[in-house]
């Protein structure tokens, strides 16, 4: 467990990197990417050639005898919603972290996006029960502690069941939000909850996965245990088929997981531990303006 003087030194320097992120590398790109969600009237101007004549005040212009446009600015004002994943798989990590410090590096870039844009962010952490909810707000303080309890969230529960998590925000959330869905996903009953979460918000999967969540290596008889349900077996990885079994158990869930989000209209990204999450986050900013 960190200590205060340690929270409050990974905080700052979450900050600093976050802002510095969000100036240099996602400017205009996290704006143009979640769009608002519609026109606001602005004020009225003399008419113009090009403009709408849909858009004419017949009202304002009889007055003055001369036609006049209403003019609109795009709503801005977003609320962001951070579904966190806190199970004890998160905890596992074999190249420079664990999938938790990645899952609390992009929450907290994504968390200072929103308020550099003036957007509203909230988080809702899960394992398989709802360990605590975030309301959205604005404000650096705000984000602050939502960073502050990234870093220290201790899960009651060590499961995942994505639907329980999915479940609370369809019911919770009442304003079409941007949500950001991180995990590894490991759970296989939860595209009902996709599926209404998706007809109402914009959803973006994130899923975090650790390369021995992809390749076992070859390192003889080894007794592995299940972080979740505490199950123990003995694993031979140096049997070739053993290791391919595996390496295809690992691929065929990533695929179920992206034809659920396909199915439910939404988006899914994966990063790994040790890998540049910037480039995959500015690849989907960047695709989303095209």
């Amino acid at each position: 467990m960190l200590t205060t003087a340690e929270i409050i030194k990974k905080v700052r320097e979450l900050e600093i990197k976050s802002k510095k992120l969000t100036r240099h590398l996602f400017t205009g790109e996290y704006h143009s990417a979640f769009k608002g969600r519609g026109m606001l009237f602005k004020e009225v101007r003399e008419y113009q050639p090009g403009d709408d004549i849909r858009f004419i005040d017949w009202n304002v212009s009889a007055r003055f005898n001369h036609p006049f446009s209403k003019v609109f600015e795009e709503e801005r004002e977003l609320s962001v919603m951070l579904l966190v994943d806190v199970s004890a798989s998160s905890l596992f990590g074999t190249t420079h972290a664990r999938k938790k410090d990645l899952i609390t590096e992009v929450a907290a870039v994504m968390a200072f996006s929103a308020i550099s844009n003036n957007d509203k962010v909230g988080v809702l952490f899960f394992s398989d029960v709802i360990e605590k909810f975030i309301p959205p707000k604005k404000g650096r303080d705000h984000v602050l502690y939502i960073v502050r309890e990234l870093l220290t969230a201790e899960p009651k529960n060590k499961g995942t069941r994505l639907g329980n998590a999915l479940q609370r925000l369809n019911n919770t959330v009442r304003q079409s939000s941007i949500v950001f869905l991180l995990s590894d996903f490991l759970d296989n009953d939860f595209e009902d909850g996709l599926k209404v979460a998706g007809k109402k918000h914009d959803v973006i999967g994130i899923k975090v996965y650790d390369k021995m969540d992809m390749q076992l290596p070859e390192a003889g008889l080894i007794e592995i245990e299940d972080a979740e349900n505490g199950a123990r077996s003995w694993v031979d990885t140096s049997d070739y088929l053993v290791r391919q079994q595996y390496e295809a158990a690992f691929f065929n869930h990533t695929n179920y997981c992206k034809n659920i989000f396909v199915r439910a209209g939404c988006e899914l990204l994966h990063i790994r531990t040790g890998e540049d999450y910037v480039k995959v986050l500015q690849k989907f900013f960047v695709g989303r303006n095209r």
